[in-house]
C-alpha cells in the first residue's frame, strides 16, 4: 500500500518530502549487454576471466558455481562489456528474463554474455537501492509489460532505460538498501541453517541404517542385532481408486480426497461424496497412515497422513505393528535407490508387489522408536528454520510494497 504524492507509505523517521520521479536512462552511465566470443564454448578456459552467462544471475545474488572463463585476450577485445563492482546485472532473454543482482562490491574483475545487461549507475544513486525494485512484483510487472519479439522473451536497451521509477536522496537510497541488505543476509543465513540440516539429516540416516551408529537403551545396553526382513511380511497394503470422472455430484462432498501431487499436503482441495466412496474403489486412510506414491511425478515418495481421508489409485497405503515412523525413515532414504532400479529412464511405474518385495534391516520396536524419535527432531528443526525462513521472505516482501514508491 502506498500514498500519493511520490512519498512512501513506510520511511525511516529521518526523512521526508516527495521522492522524484526519473528514468534509468538519466541515472545511468552504461545500459549494454555482451557477446558470446567468436568460436562459442570451444573458447571457454578452466580459470581466467570470469564470463557470467544468464544462470549465474540468480534472484538478488550473483552465483560463481558452474562457472565459465575465458582468457584475458578475447576479455580485452570485449572492453564494452566488462563488469564492475556495484554494476546491476539483468538477465534480458529466455526464461530467467527479469532475474537481477548487484555485483558484489569486493568483485575483481569479468565479463558478460549477450543475455545479460550491465547497468552501471552514475555516482548520485545507489545500486543496492533500485535492484529490489527490479526483483519486486512491481519491477517483474514492469520486465513482462516491456518484452519484445514474436516470443516476448526478450527487453532491449532503449526499454530499459525508459524505465520511469520514483527516487529519494542518495542518502535515503542507502539506507533503505543497507536495511534491505541486512534482511536478504537472514535469508541467506536460514537458507543455509537449512541446508546443513538437511545435510546433516541425510548423513546421519546413512550412519543408523546401516548400523554404523546404535543406540543404547534405556539401562545403557546394546539393543538385540538387526533383522533381515521383506515388507510383506509384517505390513499390511492397500491403493485406492478414482470415481467416476463424468459424474461431477461425486466430486461436491466432504470427504478429502488425496493423491499423489498431495501426499505432503495437510489440506486438500478436491472431496469427494460418501457415494463416490462407496461407488468407486476409493479407500479411506487414516491419520498416521504410511503413503506411498506409486506413479507419476511423485513417484516414490513417502511421507505420513496428516489427515483421514480417501486415496486414489496412485497411493499406496502401508500399516503396520511396529513403528510405522521408521520404516517412513527407511523409505525416504532409499527413494532414489528404489525409483532408480525399478524406474529405469523415467518409464513404468511401482507397485504394491515391488514395494512388498523391498528387503531392509529392521532393529526392535525400541530401538526403532528411538531412531524415529531421533530423526523426528531433526524435522522439526528444519520445519522451523523453513518457518522462519518463510516468515522473514514475507516480511521482506511487504517492506518492498511499503518502502518504495
Amino acid at each position: 500500500m502506498q500514498t500519493q504524492n511520490n512519498i512512501p507509505a513506510l520511511r525511516f523517521p529521518e526523512f521526508d518530502g516527495e521522492w522524484e520521479n526519473k528514468k534509468i536512462g538519466d541515472i545511468a552511465k552504461k545500459v549494454n549487454s555482451g557477446s558470446t566470443p567468436r568460436g562459442g564454448s570451444e573458447v571457454y578456459v578452466t580459470e581466467g576471466i570470469l564470463f557470467i552467462r544468464s544462470q549465474n544471475v540468480l534472484d538478488s545474488k550473483l552465483s560463481f558455481e558452474n562457472s565459465t572463463y575465458i582468457t584475458n585476450e578475447i576479455n580485452d577485445s570485449m572492453k564494452n562489456s566488462v563488469v564492475h563492482p556495484n554494476d546491476i546485472l539483468l538477465n534480458i532473454t529466455g526464461a530467467s528474463l527479469g532475474r537481477s543482482c548487484v555485483v558484489p562490491k569486493e568483485f575483481t574483475i569479468g565479463n558478460v554474455n549477450q543475455h545479460v545487461c550491465i547497468i552501471r549507475l552514475n555516482e548520485k544513486n545507489e545500486p543496492a537501492f533500485i535492484q529490489p525494485i527490479f526483483a519486486s512484483k512491481k519491477g517483474q510487472n514492469i520486465f513482462t509489460s516491456l518484452q519484445t519479439g514474436s516470443g516476448r522473451e526478450g527487453l532491449n536497451f532503449q526499454s530499459i532505460k525508459g524505465i520511469s521509477l520514483a527516487f529519494p536522496s542518495k542518502q535515503e537510497q542507502q539506507k533503505i538498501a543497507s536495511f534491505l541488505s541486512a534482511v536478504d543476509e537472514k535469508i541467506q543465513q536460514l537458507t543455509r541453517k537449512a541446508a546443513l540440516l538437511e545435510q546433516y539429516k541425510k548423513g546421519i540416516m546413512q550412519q543408523l541404517f546401516s548400523g554404523t551408529l546404535r543406540f543404547k537403551d534405556d539401562d545403557g545396553k546394546d539393543f538385540p542385532e538387526w533383522e533381515e526382513k521383506k515388507l510383506g511380511e509384517f505390513c499390511t497394503f492397500f491403493s485406492g481408486g478414482t470415481p467416476t470422472s463424468t459424474n461431477q455430484k461425486y466430486y461436491s462432498g466432504t470427504i478429502p480426497f488425496i493423491g499423489s501431487g498431495n501426499i505432503y499436503d495437510s489440506e486438500v482441495f478436491s472431496f469427494i461424496t460418501e457415494e463416490a466412496l462407496n461407488n468407486s474403489s476409493a479407500k479411506i486412510i487414516k491419520k498416521g497412515d504410511l503413503l506411498y506414491a506409486l506413479y507419476g511425478a511423485n513417484s516414490g515418495e513417502v511421507s505420513i497422513s496428516k489427515m483421514e481421508g480417501a486415496i486414489n489409485q496412485a497411493i499406496l497405503c502401508i500399516r503396520n505393528k511396529e513403528c510405522i515412523e521408521y520404516l517412513y525413515y527407511v523409505l525416504l532414504s532409499n527413494k532414489d535407490k528404489i525409483v532408480a532400479k525399478f524406474i529405469q529412464g523415467g518409464q513404468g511405474n511401482l507397485s504394491s508387489q515391488i514395494i512388498k518385495r523391498l528387503k531392509y534391516n529392521f532393529p526392535s520396536l525400541k530401538e526403532q522408536q528411538k531412531i524415529a524419535s531421533f530423526l523426528s527432531g531433526i524435522d522439526d528443526k528444519i520445519a522451523s528454520v523453513n518457518a522462519q525462513l518463510e516468515k522473514t521472505q514475507t516480511f521482506k516482501k511487504g517492506l518492498l510494497q511499503q518502502m518504495f514508491v
